[in-house]
C-alpha cells in the first residue's frame, strides 16, 4: 500500500487523462497480467492435480475472504455520496449475507465446505485459516476504509475477470474432482450472473468519477493491490497445504 501511495505522489498532475475506452482497457490489462488464475496453486487446481486436503484447505481459507466481502461492501456503502449509488451497491451485501428466508453466498460457501468434507463448525471457527490469509484479507478491508470511496470501488474490479474463471472452475471441479457434491457448486453458479452485474456497476462508477490522470492511475494501483491480496492468499494456502503426493 505504501508503494502505491508513493507512486501516486510521483505522478505528473499535468498528464492528459486517458479517454474512457483507454482507461477501461488499462484496467483490464491489470487482470491480464496479475489476476490470481495464473497462480501455480490455481493452475494445479485446473489441471486436476490438487489433493483432497488441498481442496479442503482452499475452501476453509477462502471462507475467511467470503465472510469479509460483505463487511468490505458495507464499508463502501457507508461512504457512497448518494442514495442512488447506495441502492445499487447494497445488492452486493444481500447477495452474500442473504435475506430472511433466502440463503446468500456465505451460506452457499458453507455448503461447499460440507461437500468437500469439512464440518460447518470447523469452517465457522476458522480452524484452518492460516495467518497469511487472515492478514491479506484484513489488509483489503482496511484499504477500503482508508482510501477515497471511488478508489475502494476500483479495488473491487477483480470481478471483471472472475466470470470466465468461475465458468471454467465449475467444469473443472465437475471433471477432476467428482467427489465434490454438485450442491457444493451453487455458489459458483450464482456468481455467473452476480459478478458481471457487480463489475458493470463498479466499472461505470470508476470511469465516471476518476476524471484526472492521477485519479485514473490511483484506481489502477488499487486494482493491482486487490490482485496482490488474492495472490497472497494463494501463496499462504499453497505453503500451508502442500501436495504430499508430489
Amino acid at each position: 500500500m505504501f508503494e502505491y501511495a508513493e507512486k501516486l505522489g510521483n505522478l505528473d498532475a499535468n498528464q492528459e487523462p486517458w479517454t474512457r475506452p483507454q482507461f477501461a482497457e488499462a484496467l483490464r490489462k491489470v487482470g491480464a497480467a496479475s489476476y490470481h488464475d495464473k497462480h501455480p496453486f490455481h493452475v494445479a487446481m485446473h489441471e486436476g492435480k490438487l489433493s483432497r486436503e488441498q481442496i479442503r484447505g482452499w475452501v476453509a481459507n477462502r471462507y475467511y475472504y467470503q465472510k469479509s466481502v460483505p463487511i468490505k461492501d458495507s464499508v463502501i456503502l457507508s461512504r457512497l455520496p448518494s442514495r442512488e449509488l447506495r441502492r445499487d451497491w447494497i445488492q452486493r451485501i444481500l447477495d452474500h449475507d442473504g435475506r430472511h428466508g433466502e440463503d446468500g453466498g456465505i451460506e452457499a460457501w458453507l455448503k461447499l465446505g460440507e461437500s468437500v468434507g469439512l464440518s460447518r463448525v470447523e469452517i465457522l471457527r476458522e480452524d484452518h485459516v492460516v495467518p497469511g490469509v487472515r492478514f491479506a484479507v484484513d489488509a483489503y478491508v482496511n484499504f477500503t476504509r482508508q482510501q477515497p470511496w471511488i478508489i475502494a470501488v476500483a479495488s473491487s474490479l477483480t470481478e471483471l475477470f472472475s466470470p470466465n474463471l468461475i465458468a471454467k472452475r465449475i467444469k473443472i471441479l465437475e471433471e477432476h474432482y467428482p467427489w465434490i457434491g454438485r450442491e457444493g457448486l451453487v455458489y459458483f453458479r450464482n456468481r455467473l450472473t452476480q459478478a458481471p452485474r457487480d463489475s458493470d456497476t463498479a466499472l461505470r462508477l470508476v470511469l465516471d468519477y476518476c476524471q484526472t490522470r492521477a485519479e485514473q492511475e490511483r484506481a489502477i494501483d488499487a486494482l493491482r493491490f486487490k490482485c496482490d491480496v488474492l495472490w497472497t492468499q494463494l501463496d499462504a494456502i499453497e505453503k500451508a497445504f502442500p501436495n504430499e503426493a508430489q
